[in-house]
């Protein structure tokens, strides 16, 4: 007859150990274990880092998962996201893996709803775009052995924390040495967030590139917007009815610069005579626009299907050999940019 044998970490401890220790329960260390909700905050932090001193680790086998990963976007209405969304799909279902999307409305921490319903579903795994997990949503993921990765993370993460993403900073640098090497001198760039870790990076690129030229950077010509269409038109609309307005714009998205071209067109400027775009990603309809817009290529599908298959190797007990994976950015020069005019 088999029994039941309890829970030992490393160092020995029980459930009805961490319980005594820290004054609660065994049905309540319980619940924090499956990841229940119904407990209350500070008891789950006391209990949780019970847990995290005693380095316990739950015995047996992994909870019975469905063939599925979580796909989690702070927000995906952009063919940016679609390409993350492509190359996802193709990894998932080469590996016979269904795919459940969410969205956080912009927000980059999920919300405690999302995380409950995460560990109801019990996925192979969660992958997070654009956002991350708190250290506490961390802790309970690994209570459950759901691991997860990030891609294109807003912030700087932990060694610890998987996470694959593409070289912003240089991407930042090459946009900016093209244009200056087109002998523009008034360059403005339009970023996304300033709270996000590729804008900044891209920024910081931008700065170099003109660093390693000699020039000042205007402060007046770096904005920071939100990758969005509407975020480009307006900041174009500002930037090109100034007296001095830039010859040339590097947008922090391919989206960011079809709202530049659309403010150009309504002022009567022409692309790329009077004004030079560079956009960011190189999402397909890039390449169609009139004029075909130059753009740095960040390597989006081939960023989801790596860190898909992380995310993959690790639900299988796998190891990574690197925990943090950055794709190489390339230019790639189409219409949208010409020598200054005059």
């Amino acid at each position: 007859m088999t029994k039941f044998r309890p829970s030992v970490g490393p160092g020995g401890a029980t459930i009805a150990t961490i319980a005594d220790e820290v004054g609660v329960s065994t049905t309540t260390v319980s619940k924090v274990l499956n990841g229940r909700s119904d407990v209350a905050p500070d008891t789950r932090a006391r209990i949780e880092a019970s847990l995290k001193r005693h380095r316990y680790r739950r015995r047996g086998r992994r909870p019975t998962s469905t063939a599925q990963v979580d796909l989690v976007f702070h927000e995906f209405d952009s063919a940016w996201a679609m390409e993350i969304i492509r190359g996802v799909e193709a990894v998932a279902t080469a590996a016979n893996v269904g795919v459940v999307l969410s969205q956080l409305g912009g927000r980059h921490r999920p919300p405690a709803w999302w995380l409950d319903g995460v560990l109801a579903r019990r996925p192979l795994g969660v992958l997070l775009v654009l956002c991350h997990l708190t250290e506490s949503q961390q802790q309970r993921l690994a209570r459950q052995m759901i691991p997860f990765v990030v891609i294109d993370t807003d912030s700087a993460t932990s060694a610890s924390v998987p996470t694959v993403g593409s070289n912003n900073w240089n991407g930042g640098l090459l946009a900016t040495r093209h244009l200056l090497e087109l002998g523009h001198r008034r360059i403005a760039i339009i970023s996304g967030p300033e709270n996000v870790l590729c804008s900044r990076a891209r920024v910081a690129g931008f700065r170099f590139a003109h660093d390693e030229a000699g020039l000042t950077v205007d402060p007046e010509l770096v904005r920071y917007g939100n990758f969005q269409l509407t975020a480009g038109y307006r900041h174009g609309m500002e930037l090109l009815t100034r007296p001095d307005r830039p010859t040339a714009i590097f947008a922090g998205s391919d989206t960011q610069a079809m709202g530049v071209f659309r403010a150009a067109r309504r002022l009567g400027l022409d692309i790329p005579r009077d004004l030079s775009v560079v956009g960011y990603d190189n999402i397909p309809v890039a390449a169609w626009l009139g004029p075909a817009l130059t753009t740095v290529d960040q390597p989006l599908r081939d960023m989801a299907g790596t860190a898909t298959q992380m995310l993959l190797d690790l639900a299988r007990g796998g190891d990574l050999p690197a925990s943090r994976v950055d794709l190489v950015t390339e230019l790639v020069v189409r219409e949208s940019t010409a020598p200054p005019p005059g």
